[in-house]
């Protein structure tokens, strides 16, 4: 198996035979982890066996109190666990304090990954490896139905779940729910910016709303380690792989918290609004300029074969990747590919969804002004042919969440 894996995490129970779903949650400092695992609980029993492994984890250095707290949800999701575990679902929970340097959700995230990928291994199955949040919960029919998408879609690598966060309710403040529903709009706007914009890689990124197969796991050298941002490097790497699927038939429910404890984020975003009330967001011309780009790839590849430059790419994007570094790229991917369908491909790998977010920023710092987030996302819906757009902010979240969920991958 090419992703690490270190064998001191490795459980003594046995895997089913029947073993087809993996759910891992990464646990830090999460005091309604058990909610969690019961929402899990109470699923519909998909056809195969699946098991769920918690990564309660924190950094060797942590307070005494954060300590206290993980052995306090261990000892609760260790009794969870045994009064829940059955022949069809078994709960396994890990406490683990990491070195400082690599401790973070990404290091929880692989560790769970790794040994989730390591008892497929052992029982030689090629099964589904799910990610959740320690405080997310799911639908009902969330095991069932990921276990009938990737039957239905036997080639793919993965998937992105469908979200959606909770907008009201009495465990937050009115304050929160306001944020979360910017913070949401936001998400839907940027990713359905890129579907306009024609890039194939266009899915959400979302830790808690992602799934992978076993192999392709392994074969892409396993989740990175970084304290932030890990789903979205790592779904960079297994998107491209082709035949990466959505699966809208059920939904997950993330918290809307507010959060320090990592850079960006929702719990980030929602801790920056309750302290700035800030709903900018990317001006929609970026996605505009990028859709030039991409509907001119055919021209470029022309273009460059005949030894010509094409000039007709915006000026947004001009500066971001000046002249002589564009054509230095396009010389490169022209040199390995011998048709339009291997450049274009390989033009999307260059111009990723890393690369995409790169450009929103230089966009943002430099060429298009910040606008309001109600005002960004419709006009996007303008531009794709929606004119019936609701004046408020949560009235168009529902409609963008109608919108994504009956959309086809």
């Amino acid at each position: 198996m090419n992703a690490t894996y270190n064998p001191i995490y490795h459980h003594a129970a046995v895997p089913a035979s029947n073993l087809g779903i993996v759910v891992v949650i990464p646990c830090h400092d999460e005091p309604t982890l058990l909610d969690s695992l019961a929402s899990l609980r109470n699923c519909i029993t998909p056809n195969s066996n699946t098991e769920v492994i918690v990564i309660i984890n924190c950094s060797e250095n942590a307070t005494k109190h954060l300590i206290a707290q993980n052995e306090i949800t261990f000892e609760l999701a260790n009794e969870f666990a045994k009064r829940n575990s059955d022949n069809v679902i078994r709960f396994h929970i890990f406490n683990i304090q990491f070195p400082d340097k690599t401790a973070g959700v990404g290091l929880a995230r692989k560790v769970g990954m790794d040994e989730a990928a390591s008892r497929f291994k052992s029982i030689d199955k090629n099964g589904i490896i799910v990610c959740f949040d320690a405080d997310s919960q799911c639908e009902a029919n969330y095991l069932v139905e990921i276990e009938k998408a990737f039957e239905q879609n036997p080639k793919a690598p993965g998937a992105s779940i469908y979200f959606e966060h909770p907008l009201q309710g009495s465990e937050f403040t009115a304050e929160v729910y306001d944020g979360i529903v910017n913070y949401e709009l936001f998400l839907r706007y940027y990713c359905n910016g890129l579907r306009y914009a024609e890039h194939p890689f266009a899915f959400q990124t979302i830790g808690s709303s992602m799934a992978v197969k076993s192999k392709i796991y392994q074969a892409q050298g396993g989740m990175n380690k970084r304290k932030a941002g890990e789903d979205f490097y790592f779904l960079e790497k297994v998107i491209p792989l082709g035949n990466f699927i959505e699966i809208n038939t059920t939904s997950v429910i993330p918290s809307p918290r507010p959060s320090h404890r990592v850079p960006f984020g929702t719990g980030k975003a929602i801790s920056n609004w309750l302290l700035s009330k800030s709903d900018l967001c990317y001006n929609p011309m970026i996605f505009d300029d990028l859709k030039l780009v991409f509907s001119s790839v055919d021209e470029i590849y022309r273009s460059k074969n005949k030894g010509e430059t094409y000039h007709e790419l915006p000026h947004s994007f001009r500066q971001f990747v000046n002249e002589h570094t564009f054509n230095d790229a396009m010389v490169e991917l022209l040199t390995n590919t011998n048709s339009l369908a291997t450049f274009s491909i390989r033009f999307f790998k260059w111009f990723n969804l890393f690369a995409c977010l790169k450009y929103a920023h230089f966009c943002r710092d430099n060429i298009y002004p910040q606008v309001p987030i109600y005002q960004a996302a419709s006009a996007l819906f303008a531009s794709i042919g929606i004119k019936s757009v609701p004046a408020e902010p949560r009235a168009l979240l529902n409609v963008f969440r109608t919108y994504d969920k009956n959309r086809s991958a």
